[in-house]
């Protein structure tokens, strides 16, 4: 099997997968589960839009929790994201196979965010004209960090022999590790501000983010994660 496909790789001619990329985009555009990621990306943004009316009826602003928590529906679908269901055909295609994964990561990356963008004006819209606003910046590094971390569990179920459950596995690790970084006796020190300052939470999760995506990659570039082991021959 590894002979053949040291065959296969060898037989492709040189620079052919990137005129495949017009076809690749079309298929990750496909494969995409946008019912679901949209679907997580409202929930999220309408409970956040009842909040706010209710908050402005009794003049209270919102706090910056309330958007890390309405913001969980939208991390919880991305684990569902980069998922490809024709992996062993597109593995045959002349491009490479992790191509479908991470352009199905990208085109989800606009929509999560609006998402963002949304509720943070709703938040604003909340606020009092000339009351203080909390730094933004740790914030969007939180919920950076956060999309990373479901992404990289997703490419690591998606090579593991749990592939077929795809985010039923993934969504479920990605909303446990946050809360151990959100309610962990001293993790939070470091990734939440406060008591951390707002200069080392946002470096903290941005360096999470980074180490998310080098696993993503790692997990992603596998061809044959269903076969771990490699097929000796027999004699």
């Amino acid at each position: 099997m590894h002979l053949r496909t040291a065959a296969r790789r060898r037989s492709r001619p040189a620079g052919s997968w990137p005129r495949a990329l017009p076809a690749a985009a079309r298929h990750a555009a496909a494969a995409t589960p946008w019912a679901t990621l949209l679907a997580g990306c409202v929930t999220g943004t309408a409970l956040l839009v009842l909040l706010a009316c209710v908050a402005r009826h009794a003049h209270q602003p919102l706090s910056q929790n309330v958007v890390r928590l309405t913001f969980l529906p939208a991390v919880a679908a991305l684990a569902f994201v980069p998922r490809d269901p024709l992996r062993p055909l597109t593995q045959a295609a002349p491009a490479p196979g992790w191509l479908t994964s991470a352009g199905q990561t990208l085109l989800a990356a606009p929509v999560l965010a609006a998402t963002c963008w949304a509720q943070l004006l709703l938040m604003d819209h909340t606020a009092a004209p000339l009351a203080p606003r909390p730094a933004v910046y740790p914030l969007l590094a939180q919920l950076t960090g956060w999309c990373a971390v479901a992404v990289a569990a997703a490419a690591c179920c998606d090579r593991s022999r749990y592939a077929d459950l795809g985010g039923a596995v993934a969504a479920p690790v990605s909303l446990g590790v946050i809360a151990l970084a959100w309610y962990g006796p001293r993790i939070d020190r470091l990734l939440l501000a406060p008591p951390a300052t707002a200069h080392a939470a946002a470096i903290a999760w941005y360096a999470i983010a980074a180490a998310a995506l080098l696993l993503t990659a790692a997990a992603m570039r596998d061809r044959w994660h269903r076969y771990p082991r490699p097929l000796r021959r027999p004699g």
